[in-house]
């Protein structure tokens, strides 16, 4: 399939990434910013996911909870002709945008563009080969070669990402885990996942390493005006002034910013998240994941509390989850600590 060409030019609209993690209320902040309704804006009916079948097919038999040195030559051919095809959707949507003189708007889970061979940094096929395994296909307006600097350690190379303005949501790993976990698990009743994909679906979503390495390589571009933005889930629910900051910043239309919805107009995403989807099984995915946003008349405060005692949180894990899945999640909630820190540091204020 051919790749609509897309000119990385001054002359075009700009192009705006949203890089988040699962659980970190992107549906959210996309509903106040009312995505889909601002006149500027070109995305997709998935609120700007273009790489979830990549994640989907890698996340299969629990893909992505082996080392790559693992995989069958099919399966990587499978994950890799997912995200190509991901690929050329995007840039097909990124076409019409430049030709509707629109902002493209995307929103993707860091971890959903990490190269998979990257997922295993002590395997030795990590690099090499096997890393050249999942380069995509791009129009020749990127350039003829393809380069991937140190931090860079997604499917997209360095001259692709240069064409997009990088923007970032966090939030506190001790809200976002445990609530990822949750979800994986109502997921898992769909027939998706098999236990050990629920728990390697979580655990690798659950990292803030690949948001961290694209945040720095932001900062190492030579032609990056601006710090990357940063947006705290905490402040999207408890500080409006900090969302439209965030909009301006971004490009965006203030004009269309929301704090209550609802009505008998107010269609709800998940209807609409796949034109075509036989079994029903995506659209209850998207059920469950929206189901606090879709259940809502306006921003739900209870779920972001101003102050997180993790250890307090591990209790209730435990007696919730039981030890072992408990365990796992405290560990990754003190792993992503550092790096929640240091974005939290650099977030938009008020």
């Amino acid at each position: 399939m051919a790749i609509a060409t897309t000119s990385p030019t001054e002359n075009i609209p700009p192009r705006l990434l949203l890089i988040s993690v699962p659980r970190t209320a992107s549906n959210l902040l996309l509903k106040i910013l009312d995505i889909h309704n601002q006149s500027n804006v070109l995305t997709n009916q998935k609120g700007g996911y273009f790489f979830y079948d990549a994640f989907m097919t890698a996340s299969r038999d629990g893909h992505i909870n082996k080392s790559i040195d693992q995989w069958t030559d099919l399966e990587k051919a499978e994950v890799c002709n997912a995200f190509q095809q991901c690929l050329n959707t995007l840039e097909e949507y990124s076409a019409q945008a430049q030709r509707d003189n629109k902002v493209m708007f995307a929103k993707e889970h860091a971890f959903w563009l990490v190269n998979p061979a990257a997922m295993h940094s002590d395997s030795p096929s990590a690099k090499g080969d096997t890393f050249n395994r999942f380069r995509l296909s791009l129009p020749g307006t990127y350039g003829s070669e393809q380069h991937f600097s140190r931090n860079n350690q997604t499917v997209l190379p360095d001259e692709y990402l240069r064409t997009w303005r990088l923007a970032f949501l966090i939030r506190h790993p001790a809200l976002a885990w445990p609530s990822m976990y949750r979800a994986m698990v109502k997921i898992s009743k769909l027939g998706f996942l098999d236990d050990d994909g629920v728990k390697g679906a979580s655990l690798s979503n659950m990292t803030l390493t690949w948001t961290r390495k694209l945040f720095d390589w932001c900062l190492e571009q030579p032609d990056e005006p601006t710090v990357p933005l940063v947006i705290d889930a905490h402040d999207v629910i408890h500080n409006p002034d900090s969302v439209l900051r965030f909009c301006e910043a971004a490009g965006l239309d203030t004009d269309a910013i929301q704090f209550e919805w609802g009505g008998e107009n107010d269609r709800k995403k998940s209807d609409t998240w796949v034109p075509s989807d036989p079994t029903g099984m995506h659209q209850q995915t998207a059920h469950i994941m929206l189901s606090t946003l879709e259940a809502s008349k306006g921003i739900v405060k209870d779920k972001a509390p101003a102050i997180v005692d993790i250890e307090a949180e591990a209790e209730k894990w435990r007696s919730e989850f039981g030890n072992e899945v408990a365990g796992l999640i405290e560990k990754a909630v003190w792993d992503a600590m550092p790096d929640y820190e240091h974005l939290r540091e650099r977030r938009v204020r008020a």
